[in-house]
């Protein structure tokens, strides 16, 4: 009967209580057979035994500030196709819908809708004798005005003050990312998380342009930082040129980020500027690797791919006989390696000095499990705090100076001949070194961008 179906215009405002949501603008649309929610870092887990999912929502169209963090049983995964054609496999909830006075449970899918103009879709199951449509009307349940959204969410229109800063990335959920992005909401500033892959530009002379997932234009971003990894370096890389021509300040810069990424190069800078490595051979041809085992001091000797990162790409070859398989093994795939002396007095310890705009902020000593030579905490290694020298101190800024890095983590070895430097790190994670010495290094990364900006605009006052 017409007399008890709710009616409804081709856009409402609606809420979702037992997900906090106060209110979100929907598209009613009885074409669509199944309703929809925007979500983001969509994450399922248990909870008491039962299947349920995470995400965040940012509720108010063209607004990242503004995130509302739920969490609901999941029910359901399910393929969708979307009114473009293409087929995505989505997260299930059921929760209670609230539009106007009236309230029932729906199912809803999960997707993210920053490409479409609405964060809700309102499909035809959830309405279901329930409600009419009346397609020329718009928010017959009532309008919200730019005050009643401003109660609702405070931060909505809320005066912008600090610093727009992109986290450019792969993975929000890594401890790093989400570390950086509450640093920097902390310290007052408008972050906003960028998927690497989902950011695409525009070369001109006259309006260069960098945009994200839905066409939105990044040119207006204070700030980025790039956190970039390995295997997918040369994208990372464009993606901040293109930045840093658009005079955006990138915390590394691309051409740090590049040549602290080809190993053998950096080793070659950082000799360059005066700074002690492990005695190392390259070649190309396996036609002399007994001369390149002598070269280093004969075994045991350090073989590296120089693709491989967090320790992976490394072996430990302890013969000649080990050694000369091993590089033979690598040079027949056409792989680049670096062969390098064995430091046996460390007995699998180095350090990681955590340097930020020219200072060393934080420093830990990495430890090997047993039996285990690589002291990685990706690997399995353990970590804790100690005090560098005032060498080991000169070394890690020098070698950051010398790669241009401005965030670094830098990897020392203690020898008998004095300390080593291994590798120059521009993505260092912040879990091991954060968790071992209980600093805030997120929170140093972001005063280093407002020390940026402190000296060109004195107008910006953020401490």
């Amino acid at each position: 009967m017409l007399d008890n179906k709710l009616i409804l215009g081709s856009e409402e405002w609606c809420s979702f209580p037992n997900l906090g949501i106060p209110t979100i603008k929907a598209r009613v649309d009885s074409g669509a057979k199944t309703s929809a929610l925007h979500a983001i870092n969509i994450s399922p887990f248990i909870k008491d035994g039962e299947h349920w999912v995470k995400f965040d929502i940012n509720p108010i169209q063209n607004n990242v500030k503004t995130i509302i963090h739920c969490q609901a049983p999941l029910i359901d995964k399910r393929v969708v196709k979307s009114s473009s054609g293409f087929r995505e496999q989505r997260f299930v909830i059921q929760t209670q819908l609230k539009l106007g006075d009236s309230n029932w449970v729906i199912e809803m899918t999960l997707t993210n809708r920053d490409s479409m103009g609405f964060r809700m879709l309102l499909g035809r199951e959830a309405m279901s004798g329930r409600t009419m449509v009346d397609p020329e009307r718009k928010y017959l349940l009532g309008d919200n005005s730019t005050d009643k959204l401003k109660d609702l969410y405070p931060d909505v229109l809320k005066e912008k003050s600090g610093l727009r800063i992109g986290l450019l990335a792969s993975n929000p959920e890594l401890y790093s990312n989400k570390r950086i992005m509450e640093a920097g909401e902390r310290r007052g500033h408008e972050m906003q998380f960028l998927n690497i892959k989902e950011c695409y530009m525009k070369l001109d002379a006259d309006t260069p342009e960098i945009h994200y997932r839905g066409g939105k234009i990044l040119n207006e971003l204070d700030a980025v930082i790039p956190r970039i990894r390995p295997n997918i370096t040369f994208y990372g890389c464009a993606l901040t040129r293109q930045f840093e021509a658009l005079k955006i300040f990138c915390l590394n810069s691309s051409s740090a980020i590049t040549q602290s990424r080809d190993k053998l190069y950096s080793l070659q800078l950082l000799l360059n500027n005066g700074i002690d490595i492990p005695t190392t051979g390259f070649a190309n041809s396996p036609l002399d690797t007994d001369d390149l085992i002598k070269m280093v001091g004969g075994t045991p000797l350090i073989v590296k791919l120089l693709e491989g990162t967090q320790g992976k790409g490394v072996v430990l070859a302890e013969t000649k006989k080990a050694a000369e398989s091993v590089i033979n093994a690598f040079k027949s795939l056409n792989a680049n390696i670096l062969v390098q002396e064995f430091i046996k007095e460390a007995n699998g310890k180095d350090l990681r000095l955590f340097v930020i705009d020219g200072k060393v902020v934080a420093t830990i000593q990495r430890e090997a499990l047993a039996g285990e030579f690589r002291a990685n905490i990706h690997l399995g290694g353990t970590a804790s705090v100690i005090k560098p020298t005032r060498e080991e101190k000169i070394i890690a800024v020098k070698a950051a100076k010398a790669m241009g890095l401005k965030v670094a983590g830098v990897d020392i070895i203690r020898s008998s001949k004095g300390p080593l430097l291994l590798e120059v790190n521009s993505s260092p994670g912040l879990e091991g070194i954060e968790g071992a010495t209980n600093k805030d290094i997120a929170g140093e990364m972001i005063k280093a961008i407002e020390k940026n900006f402190k000296i060109t605009n004195q107008n910006i006052q953020l401490d």
